[in-house]
This record gives structure tokens, sequence and C-alpha cells, in this order.
């Protein structure tokens, strides 16, 4: 079937926008894996010495410590109270787990994610949710209602072609599969589903108001990279020509550097002090002082502070530790800041989020939910106490006069619904044993009896000492 005009004016259109930011793309993808190319200005560092490049790749902690505290828990439809087992079942059913931290970390590098929905061919039951790579695809938005108009995936790149050959055209009715052909694209599949959305979902990050272009977490913390970076370029060449101490030799002549072959000395065993006596009265040897590289080291340590203060980072996080190790309170005061940025990103994920799973139950059941996108996504705490502190914290909560019940205290250890099940299964058991029963009467009986009396119980639970004269 051919493309109708409405839909080829899309992909060549979208194509341009996602070759528009490949440049931008390949740069933040090199800074993320620490491949960028350092630019030297060439006065401290000479081009054949370059080999001494170090590069510090901080960019990937400014995005990691943000994506490893942002995990989702639970998944509540919009006027219930209680987790939905069903949309849990569909985030296991498509490990995001695991592939959902890719879109995460994505929309945090490159500025923007996605995440795609669509029928599954093998399982009906479990549509598919799948993460889809920023670098090959592209989307617009209607500011007015926020919703995708068109979506266009390009990919299919390998070693017989020097450009992508395969598509796909996302549509609000309709999924079309393409293939390049000669300077077009000819279709391959489709599939009407009559969703009346656009089954993909952008996660963007940095967003402006008026913008629906998310920008990149790391781009401030490039210069600060860069800058550090030449300083330990500069660091790693003085500790090869400054860091050893320079011996001088005065009154010395050429046939001082041979061996005893006669043979001269190479220039770096001389250079490392392998003489040390002299033959020649005349000389005279001593050493200067190596230099003090500390200079280099404070002024990382200060590119580290900055980079520290713009993304409110801790700064044991840049490798700045002291001799007494931090307190608690000092811990909860320094990531302050990262705690409340998580939480926002937190955020704009979870509404997102809840247009994805909206867009699995409308594949799976034919019919868009009650609540429509009112799906809410619980995360868990985005701090990091111990374990044991938020263990006590919940056992005196509930404790006394209780604040949480004990199924609200099992949501705050973040258990799930089938760890739950197995306690509730569990309590009742106890419940139901009749020698737990007969051993709690027994010791409300001998609490209630006066001090002076034991009394011995038989095996049906009775006063042995009251029943043997009967």
């Amino acid at each position: 079937m051919a493309l109708s005009d409405e839909e080829q004016k899309w992909v060549p259109r979208l194509q341009r926008k996602l070759e528009s930011t490949q440049a931008h793309d390949q740069l933040m993808d090199a800074y993320y894996d620490g491949e960028q190319r350092l630019v030297q200005l060439g006065l401290a560092v000479p081009p054949e010495l370059r080999k001494f490049t170090t590069i510090v790749n901080w960019p990937a902690l400014v995005v990691e410590a943000i994506e490893e505290r942002c995990d989702v828990k639970s998944f509540l439809r919009g006027g219930q109270d209680r987790t939905d087992s069903e949309l849990r079942d569909a985030w296991d059913g498509n490990n995001l787990d695991s592939e959902f931290p890719l879109t995460f970390i994505d929309h945090l590098v490159y500025g923007r994610g996605f995440l795609s929905v669509g029928s599954n061919e093998d399982d009906a039951e479990n549509p598919i949710i799948a993460v889809e790579s920023p670098t090959e695809m592209a989307l617009e938005i209607n500011p007015r209602n926020r919703r995708v108009l068109a979506a266009f995936k390009l990919y299919g790149v390998d070693d017989d072609h020097a450009v992508p050959y395969l598509g796909t055209l996302y549509l609000p009715d309709v999924t079309i599969w393409l293939e390049r052909e000669g300077g077009g694209w000819v279709e391959i599949d489709r599939d009407v589903h009559n969703l009346g959305r656009v089954p993909v979902v952008p996660f963007l990050n940095r967003r402006r108001s008026g913008r629906w272009e998310g920008r990149s977490e790391i781009e401030n913390a490039i210069s600060l990279t860069d800058a550090a970076a030449r300083t330990l370029t500069n660091l790693q060449l003085a500790g090869e020509t400054h860091s050893v101490p320079h011996r001088y030799f005065l009154g010395a002549s050429k046939s001082d550097f041979v061996d005893e072959t006669g043979a001269p000395i190479p220039v770096w065993e001389s250079y490392f002090s392998a003489i040390f006596a002299s033959a020649n009265k005349d000389a005279k040897v001593g050493q200067f002082a190596a230099s003090d590289l500390k200079n280099f080291t404070s002024t990382v340590d200060h590119y580290a502070q900055l980079l520290a203060g713009l993304y409110g980072l801790p700064m044991r996080y840049m490798g700045q530790n002291t001799a007494n190790p931090p307190s608690a309170d000092g811990i909860r005061a320094d990531e302050a800041r990262l705690i409340k940025r998580a939480e926002r990103k937190m955020s704009g994920a979870g509404d997102q989020l809840g247009r994805t799973m909206a867009l699995w139950l409308r594949f799976k059941t034919g019919k868009w939910p009650e609540s429509g996108d009112r799906i809410k996504v619980e995360w868990h705490d985005a701090a990091t106490p111990t374990y044991a502190a938020k263990a006590d914290a919940i056992q005196k909560l509930t404790g006394g006069k209780p604040i949480l019940s004990r199924e609200g205290g099992w949501d705050e250890l973040g258990w799930s619904d089938a760890r739950k099940e197995r306690e509730r299964a569990l309590l009742a058991m106890e419940d139901a044993d009749p020698v737990l029963e007969r051993v709690s009467r027994q010791l409300m009986a001998a609490g209630n009896a006066p001090a002076a009396r034991a009394e011995v119980f038989d095996d049906e639970g009775f006063d042995a000492a009251s029943t043997s004269g009967a």
C-alpha cells in the first residue's frame, strides 16, 4: 500500500529533525562514556605528548548519581488506593526493572528518551513496552494538548549500508514499517490500530515552557570536565619531568659519561642519576629540590567543588574525603539538593510512565482505562537511609499508638505484593494453630492468677489442681 500524502509529509520532516541532532548526540555520548577528545592549546602539552592525556568522567557521575535513586515501586489507577497488580505484571513482563533505567539514562544524557507500546504477536495478553534509542527516533508534539502528532524511527544500519535503510512511522491510528528504496521510502507493512494516539511516549529532561525538546543534564559539566582533564594531563607531564629530583654535575667532561667499555651512557640513565661518583677531583655534584605538584591537585579540587555546587552533589562523591567519616545528619544535609533534584525527575517521568501504562492497557483490552491517563507511579525513597535505620523508624511509628498499620509498614519497607501475600498466609496459619492458641490462653490465665499460687495445666488447658479431685 502506498503512503498517503499526509503520511508522506512526516517522513522527510522528522528525518531532517533527527539528523539535525546527530552531532550533539555524539558529543554527549562521548562525554558520558569518557571518550571525548580533549582540546589543548598546545602551550603546556606539545602534540607529541598528547598520549599523557587523562580524561575525568564527571558527566557519568552527574547522570548516575540521579538515575540510581529513581526506582519505580508500584502503580495506582486513578481513584484507587491500592497498588494495581495488573500494571505491575505489565512492568515485570517487559523486564522494565532493568530496561526502564536505560530510558532514564538516555533522557539525562541526550535530553530525551522514548518508550513505545505495541501489540505482541507471541503473547496478546502482554503488549510490548520497548525502550527506543533517542539517536534513532524523532517526533513532534502538539503544544496545546501535549500529545505526540507523529514519530519516526530510523534504523537498520549495517556493514552493507552507509545510511539507515529501515524506518517506522508512528501515527495516531496506524504504525507503518518502511524500507529505503533508491532515494525514497516504500511501505513494507502497517498496523491499523485506531488508537487515536501515537504509541510513543517521550521523556524530556530540563524542558522549558514553550519548548518541547529536552536538554542534556551534562551540558553544564563539559567545561569544568575539560578544565580538570587538562590540569590532570599537565600533572602527568609534570610528574614525568619535575617530580624526580634533578642533579647537577659541575666541572665534568664528556668522558665522565661513559661506561667501563668507553661507550656513552644512555641519556635516561644519567637523567635518573645512575652516576653517583666520578674520578674527576674538580667535579661537583649536587641536587635540586623536586617540584611540588600540589598546585595541580588543588586546582582539580577547586573544579570538583564548582561542579558539586552546580549539581548539588556531595563533595565525597567527587573523591574529597575527610579524616572523619560523615555523620548520618551530615549525609542527609549533603544530599538534600541531590534528593530534591531526583524527586523532580521522578515527577516528570512519572507522568509519562502513566501515559505508557494507559497505552499498554488499551493494547491489551481494546479500550482505554476508565481513569484515562491518571495512573500514578509510586517511587522508592530517593534518600539513602540504611535498612536498619528505616526499620527502626517504622517500628517506632507502629509501636504504642500506631501511626501506620501493619500493611502500611510493609509498604514503607518496599515489600512486593507477593511478599505481602506470603506474610498474610503465615499470620493466618499462626492464628489458626491450636497449640499457639492454647499457649496464649495459658499465659493469659497465669497473668491473672495470684502471685503465690503456682498453677499447672494439663494437655487440654485445664487447671490440674482444680480437676484432680473431681
